[in-house]
Parts: structure tokens; C-alpha cells; sequence
């Protein structure tokens, strides 16, 4: 699968709170993380007439080379996967991942989320969320140490159903999706950053988990050019 070693796209802020939050953007602290230039930013909106025409954009540019015939299905698939995200909540930043493959093209879903969770030590917070996410069957989730700080990601892989409205056949399709969710508690707290990664091509999901790694090791509460500062300053201690 092709596209893990591209040039990244300039960091991204995470307390551009898309209006559809009902967060204060103002009171959220920043973070900033990088992506390969395979992932394609997702337009989300308000009205459901909004996101349709916002989807049918983004399916044209991402595939320039389409019809009418093959626009329609996809278009109406990540009109979907928008309102999805919408009804999440808190979402920062949401992009479909497309990756060249033997079969043709395998995508994946990204969704950066900030969400309040009242802490003030990241450490507890990440153990309680920790337990939180194992007391449930089928998940796997382990304690990550991530250059930012701790973490806990969360595995697991569960039936998907799209509509009749959104499938090419016009019946409704049951599938199995993956998915890597990964929590990494703000240092000074009050929010949790959410990190979510979803893919139905479970064929290739140790190399998704893989492109994940890349992506949160990227992860920073501080701007990048503090950080150089403060990697410098310890080296010359």
C-alpha cells in the first residue's frame, strides 16, 4: 500500500473547532499533529442539503477522473460518513485517507476530537479511561507513551450498515470496519484529544495501524518551533 512516506501537510490546529461544536473554541488549549498528503480533508456542514453538495466537491476532486455514474454512490457514501461525524460532535478535523492498493483503492476515515473530561492529571486520566474502554468486550486497549505524553488506544472491529439511499445496488449492506481510537489527555487538561481511524479494508489494517503510529507520534501540545527550542536547550545541558 503506497502513500505512507509522503510529504506531510503543514501542522494543523486542533482548536479550530468546527461550528458545529458546541465547545468553546476560545477555552480549548491547541495541539498539532501532521498527515500524509494522501488524506483529503472532509467538509463537514450544518443542513444535510449542505453536506450533499460539500460531499459531491469533495468526491470530484479527489476523483477527477469519475463520471456522473461513479460520483453519485461515493458522494452519497462520505455525505453519510459527514453526518456521522457530525453527530459526534467536538470534531476538529475530519479526512478521508486514500491509499493505492492491488485491488485499486482502499480508504480510511480520520476524525480528530476534543472532548471535556474534567482532568488535571493526565496520567489519571488516561488510566481511568483506560478501564473505561477494557470494561467493554471486544476492544483492545493498551497504554501508549507517546512523545506528547500518555495515551490509550482502543481496537476493535464491528458491522457497519449503509443504507438502501447510499448503495449502488439500492439494498442495504452489512460490513465488518476497524477501527483505531487513541485518547491522549491534554496536559493541562480540562480536554481529551480523540484520534479516530476507520477503515473497512481489514486486509491492510496492520498497515492503517501503522500510518496511525506515524500520525500520533506527530502529536505536540506545544507549537513545533517551542519544542525545537526546548530540544535544543536539553542537548546543550
Amino acid at each position: 500500500m503506497s502513500g505512507e512516506d509522503s510529504v506531510t501537510y503543514p501542522i494543523i490546529p486542533v482548536d479550530a473547532i468546527d461550528s458545529l461544536s458546541d465547545y468553546d473554541e476560545t477555552v480549548i488549549p491547541p495541539l498539532w499533529f501532521s498527515i500524509p498528503e494522501t488524506f483529503h480533508a472532509l467538509p463537514l456542514a450544518d443542513s444535510p442539503e449542505e453536506r450533499a453538495r460539500l460531499a459531491a466537491e469533495f468526491v470530484r476532486e479527489c476523483f477527477p477522473n469519475g463520471d456522473e455514474e461513479s460520483w453519485a454512490p461515493v458522494a452519497a457514501f462520505y455525505g453519510e460518513l459527514a453526518e456521522m461525524m457530525t453527530v459526534v460532535g467536538g470534531i476538529a478535523y475530519s479526512a478521508i485517507g486514500l491509499f493505492a492498493i492491488e485491488e485499486g483503492i482502499a480508504h480510511c476515515s480520520l476524525a480528530v476530537a476534543a472532548v471535556p473530561s474534567g482532568h488535571t492529571d493526565p496520567e489519571v486520566a488516561a488510566q481511568g479511561i483506560r478501564a473505561t474502554l477494557a470494561s467493554e468486550p471486544g476492544n483492545d486497549v493498551r497504554w501508549v507513551d507517546l512523545p506528547c505524553g500518555p495515551a490509550v488506544s482502543c481496537i476493535s472491529v464491528r458491522e457497519v450498515t449503509f443504507g438502501p439511499d447510499i448503495t449502488k445496488s439500492g439494498e442495504p449492506i452489512s460490513f465488518n470496519s476497524g477501527q483505531i481510537q487513541v485518547h491522549i489527555p491534554f496536559p493541562t487538561g480540562p480536554y481529551t484529544a480523540v484520534f479516530t481511524l476507520d477503515t473497512s479494508a481489514l486486509k491492510y489494517f496492520g498497515e492503517f495501524c501503522d500510518i496511525a503510529a506515524a500520525i500520533l507520534r506527530t502529536v505536540s501540545f506545544a507549537e513545533p518551533e517551542e519544542n525545537e527550542e526546548n530540544e535544543e536547550n536539553r542537548a546543550a545541558e
